[in-house]
């Protein structure tokens, strides 16, 4: 059956127009590219032969006959590949043949609507200056609606066109311009729309509008950007900065996609448009940007939530951190160590990493000196304030006025202003360079002394952990900071000062490398001194082999066969670098049910962890594809591909890997279930010490002594021991589950407070050494206790 019989008998009015030649070629094409059947793809390599020597007319007139078969009831013979290879063509149309084109996209609503279909129509006209175009308006705009009423098709690549096309036509309503270039795909587009769709449609802004919508390789080239250039204006440059900074408070939300409802943070085109405006900023000379893109980078380079291995939007943070990278200088080195501190996704992180190895290369100087030598002051003096007329900023970010939490109206509106932005950006720069200062101990670097009190101690920000820390000589002692008669030393627990000379390496003192009795010495001297670190050192665990291990060879099963809580292990090991730890009832015979978590270590090792899921996950989770409990299995270090016997491993390296596991393990265990059962609950709830639990039992030994409780208190090698008036309770040091004598009747205490919570720590990372106190604290007054659920189980 030939193309005009197929048309439908109404249809069959619209070929009038054409002359008898066209016709000819439409009836040749049939009984030659049809010729192998109604159902049958036209054959390329026939069609190839056919085509040799035709000219402009010839190709017009298989364009036209390929695009009026998408009407008939078998029109998918065209097929995809054809369409688009004749839309690619550059065609010079007649109106005749654009209004047929444009007709042949009116289709029923029961047909099946592709972007194929609107490939040669959008190739027809998108030379055309708007003008021409114009007695084609009624068409285009019922094509878009037909392409909108399709989920996805915001993405097609005709749509985008049309889109695009259309705008030119509605500059006397800019805020519907900016709606055909915005589609509702996501959170974002529609605050674009609502709250800047009329500015953004403006005449100075809509043509970089357009502009940015064609954001869509990995990087600008050079006649892009040349493009922006020429198109920004300074209104522009206002809503950039006023957009873009709308980013990091954006979240993603539910949004339903056509089929059903999905959790969505930007779609492909708004993420477009956001990459086309961070690339505009890259020739905007001006202060506020790379502080700006640092913000967008961190925000969307973070993971659903604000944490894990993946990226909420790696097209819009790949394109802050490009534009970061071609501003380059130290800088922007600030911005990307916040990047390096919180995301986790990977190929981010490999990002950050070369932009950073190339501008220390500029600077002549590694990658470490030039992160410690770029750590911002935020206008802070030496002890970690900054006052002015009464104002005053401290390290925590709270802002006072002449030692007041309340600021009066009189003071300066525009300098409080000031101190709260700068506020801001220290409370998110504080948690990156305690990140950083951490990693440097777990790396065991050295310093010259001279660097150590210029970038260090003296910095006012660095300096809040820095001078709370440790440091030791090579091969010599040790001691905490003192600044005496303008310069930096050391003292040790006795009192004795040491002078390290400029050149002299130091490092941070780690108590793998130092005997019992020296760790004891320092862990009391903390106490004594009520000296909190910024995170633990003196009090850090420390992982040596064990027979168990040495035996094994290669691979550790201290921290294998816990219960895990999936979703918190996952967030916790990601949070220290951590990555592919994916697990899930989605898909079990391609592997979900198992997975291995991998952390790149110094040295060029990389320690893995095996994980996977127990046999009752699918039916304790409701035959849904998400995980709850995972299993933990065993851990390597590899060298490459090649595992390393774990005697090989450098023990500060070996001893910060577990301490990762250790903690995950201290941290998600369901074993932690104040209301739990089981075998493992019970194992793990009161059974022996990890090397966590153990350094919590040492602290508490010191901290009791000091406590009112003191003589109520008596420590075992598991449990508190705390006697009550009616009881004596037993507080398990790992789990804090608590055992009631002289049965060892559990007793379950979801939470407890207590006045004494404020009492110094000398340390807390988790929670469960305070937790354990206040739960001593409660229960040596039972007496007073008045919660039924707690008197009930003390009484039965």
């Amino acid at each position: 059956m030939g193309l005009l019989n197929g048309l439908p008998a109404e249809l069959r009015g619209w070929l009038d127009g054409l002359d008898r030649t066209t016709l000819t070629r439409f009836r040749h094409l049939d009984t030659t590219l049809r010729s192998q059947g109604a159902h049958q793809f036209v054959d390329d390599t026939l069609l190839k032969e056919l085509s040799a020597g035709w000219g402009e007319a010839e190709w017009r007139a298989t364009a036209l006959w390929a695009q009026l078969l998408t009407r008939t009831t078998d029109g998918s013979i065209a097929g995809q590949t054809l369409l688009s290879r004749l839309a690619q063509r550059r065609l010079r149309w007649t109106p005749q043949e654009r209004e047929l084109l444009w007709r042949t996209t009116i289709i029923s609503p029961e047909r099946h609507r592709t972007d194929h279909l609107y490939r040669i129509p959008i190739s027809s006209i998108k030379e055309l200056p708007a003008s021409e175009r114009e007695p084609l308006l009624p068409h285009l705009m019922l094509a878009q609606r037909e392409m909108e009423a399709v989920p996805f098709s915001a993405d097609w690549t005709a749509k985008r066109l049309l889109d695009d096309l259309l705008a030119e036509h509605l500059t006397e309503d800019p805020a519907e311009a900016t709606r055909s270039l915005v589609p509702e795909g996501d959170g974002f587009a529609v605050l674009l729309r609502e709250e800047y769709g009329k500015r953004l449609g403006e005449a100075d802004v809509l043509p970089l509008l357009r502009h940015w919508a064609t954001a869509t390789s990995a990087t600008p080239a050079p006649q892009w950007t040349a493009r922006a250039g020429e198109l920004l204006t300074p209104h522009a440059s206002e809503l950039i900065r006023e957009i873009l900074g709308r980013v990091p408070a954006y979240r993603e939300g539910p949004w339903h996609n056509g089929y059903h409802e999905a959790v969505t943070y930007l779609r492909e085109r708004t993420a477009d448009l956001l990459r086309g405006m961070i690339w505009t900023c890259e020739p905007i000379d001006e202060p506020w940007v790379t502080g700006l893109l640092g913000e967008v980078a961190l925000a969307t380079a973070t993971g659903i939530g604000g944490s894990g291995p993946n990226s909420r939007s790696e097209r819009v943070a790949n394109a802050a951190l490009g534009v970061l990278a071609r501003r380059g200088g130290t800088e922007v080195v600030a911005q990307l160590s916040r990047v390096q501190a919180k995301v986790r996704r990977k190929s981010i992180l490999t990002k950050v990493k070369q932009i950073l190895d190339a501008i220390a290369v500029q600077t002549g100087l590694s990658p470490e000196q030039l992160l410690e030598r770029t750590v911002p002051t935020f206008g802070l003096d030496h002890d970690g304030t900054r006052t002015e007329q009464g104002l005053t900023l401290s390290m925590t970010g709270a802002i006072t006025y002449n030692g007041r939490k309340t600021i009066p109206k009189s003071v300066d509106r525009e300098l409080l202003a000031e101190f709260r932005v700068t506020a801001k950006e220290l409370k998110k720069a504080i948690p990156a360079e305690r990140f950083r200062v951490e990693r440097a101990l777990a790396s065991e670097r050295t310093w010259p002394w001279q660097e150590v009190c210029e970038f260090y101690l003296d910095h006012p920000v660095t300096g809040a952990f820095a001078r709370n820390l440790i440091w030791e000589t090579l091969q010599g002692p040790a001691g905490l900071p003192v600044r005496v008669d303008g310069a930096w030393e050391l003292t040790d627990q006795a009192g004795h000062r040491i002078q390290p000379g400029p050149g002299a390496p130091v490092r941070l003192w780690h108590p793998i490398s130092h005997t019992a009795d020296e760790v004891r010495a320092w862990r009391d001297h903390l106490l004594e001194i009520g000296l909190r670190q910024p995170y633990k050192q003196a009090f850090r665990e420390v992982y040596l082999l064990t027979p168990a291990e040495e035996e094994a060879r290669d691979h550790s099963r201290r921290f294998a066969d816990h219960l895990l809580r999936y979703g918190q292990a996952k967030a916790l090991l990601t949070e220290r670098g951590w990555t592919g730890m994916t697990l899930g009832h989605w898909d079990a015979a391609g592997g979900s049910g198992q997975c291995t978590a991998a952390k790149e270590l110094p040295g060029g090792l990389t320690a893995t962890w095996d994980f996977y899921l127990d046999e009752h996950s699918y039916e304790r989770d409701g035959y849904g594809t998400t995980a709850s409990i995972c299993v933990s299995g065993d851990i390597r270090f590899l060298a490459g591909i090649s595992p390393v016997p774990l005697a090989e491993v450098p023990p500060l390296i070996l001893s910060e890997a577990l301490r990762d596991a250790d903690l995950a393990v201290g941290v998600t265990s369901t074993g932690l279930d104040p209301t739990g059962h089981g075998d493992y609950w019970q194992s793990y709830g009161f059974g022996d010490l990890a090397e966590s639990a153990q350094v919590r039992r040492d602290a508490l030994s010191r901290l009791i002594g000091r406590t009112a409780i003191a003589g109520r208190c008596t420590m075992t090698d598991r449990f508190l021991v705390v006697r009550g008036d009616l009881r004596t309770y037993k507080i398990h040091l790992g789990s804090a589950n608590i055992l009631v004598e002289p049965n060892d009747a559990y007793l379950c205490i979801v939470s407890a407070r207590d006045p004494h919570a404020g009492l110094f720590l000398p340390f807390e990372e988790d929670g469960r050494l305070a937790l354990i106190l206040s739960k001593a604290f409660l229960l040596a007054n039972d007496t007073a206790i008045t919660d039924p659920s707690i008197t009930r189980q003390i009484r039965a």
